[in-house]
């Protein structure tokens, strides 16, 4: 079908029904990251601010055995031509990843931002090595990665699925326009940024639009057996209670002073940040805080 005449329940459909499924029981662990916008660490590069938080958490995440899954718009390749700038600014977040990467623990989507990640040409190009000016050549980075539209996580047991996307599908605009958009970011839009005149095309910085994208994902949500879903993009941290509708964000990586996530730890889900707190004795420390009490995923199972 073509996507240009896609509806975003289509859209949506499609995500699911060909998303990569992972099965997962009451010992696995998870985080779920999303909307870092890594850059090139310029002014424009709003994920610069929270890297020390940032690599903190996943440090804590790798060493604890968790399983990293980034729901979107990690890289941020609408302001930056290329990778290699991007990894170039944050090289200690991506050697990280690489470790998650050859222990099988790195689970990637793509969204509107690398939404160049569909093409596996281009991964292929781009991720499989970096050039280490140490030795003057290419090593391995991110070997055989793949990126996907959607992820399934399935529970072994009680056969419950959490589906993970990154949630542009219901935003019709930055879905089917997304070059269009990449172009204005990049000669327009990142320069007034500076100037404090925020993207109108964002959905994090345009609350109108914010709702009409949430709505369509819960209507989404609702005619699919209130199947939990696990979205980013809009930046906005949501965590339903049971019985509610199961439309859960992640946030972003780009609060001020401040990264959002979800964990799922022995088949229970929960909303954390990470920030930096201080001591009584005036020192700096990065903190993680439980925002929502964790709940049990079989309290959303329906059927």
């Amino acid at each position: 079908m073509d996507i240009y005449i896609m509806s975003s329940k289509t859209r949506l459909d499609r995500a699911y029904l060909n998303a990569k499924v992972i099965a997962f029981d009451d010992s696995s662990k998870f985080i779920l990251f999303s909307d870092c916008h890594r850059g090139d660490n310029s002014f424009a590069d709003d994920f610069a601010n929270n890297r020390n938080i940032y690599f903190h958490a996943l440090k804590h995440y790798f060493k604890e055995g968790f399983q990293y899954c980034e729901i979107g718009d990690g890289d941020e390749l609408w302001e930056n031509l290329s990778f290699n700038s991007l990894f170039n600014a944050h090289k200690n977040v991506y050697l990280l990843l690489k470790q998650f990467h050859e222990d099988s623990r790195l689970h990637m989507i793509w969204g509107n931002h690398d939404m160049v990640y569909r093409n596996p040409n281009y991964i292929k190009k781009t991720l499989s090595t970096y050039f280490n000016p140490k030795i003057e050549e290419n090593v391995e980075l991110f070997k055989d990665i793949e990126y996907h539209e959607g992820i399934v996580l399935k529970h072994s047991e009680t056969k419950q699925e959490v589906f993970l996307t990154h949630g542009h599908q219901a935003d019709w605009w930055n879905y089917l326009f997304w070059k269009w958009s990449r172009f204005l970011v990049r000669v327009l839009w990142k320069q007034l940024n500076v100037m404090g005149i925020a993207d109108p095309t964002s959905p994090a910085k345009n609350y109108k639009e914010l709702i009409k994208i949430e709505r369509r994902t819960k209507k989404w949500i609702a005619n699919n057996n209130n199947l939990i879903t696990v979205v980013g993009h809009t930046h906005r941290p949501r965590f339903p209670e049971p019985g509610d509708i199961a439309y859960f964000n992640d946030g972003s990586c780009v609060h001020p002073r401040s990264i959002t996530g979800i964990e799922i730890v022995k088949g229970e889900i929960s909303l954390i940040k990470w920030q930096i707190a201080t001591k009584e004795d005036g020192t700096l420390q990065i903190v993680r805080i439980l925002l929502e009490d964790s709940k049990k995923l079989i309290d959303y199972k329906t059927d």
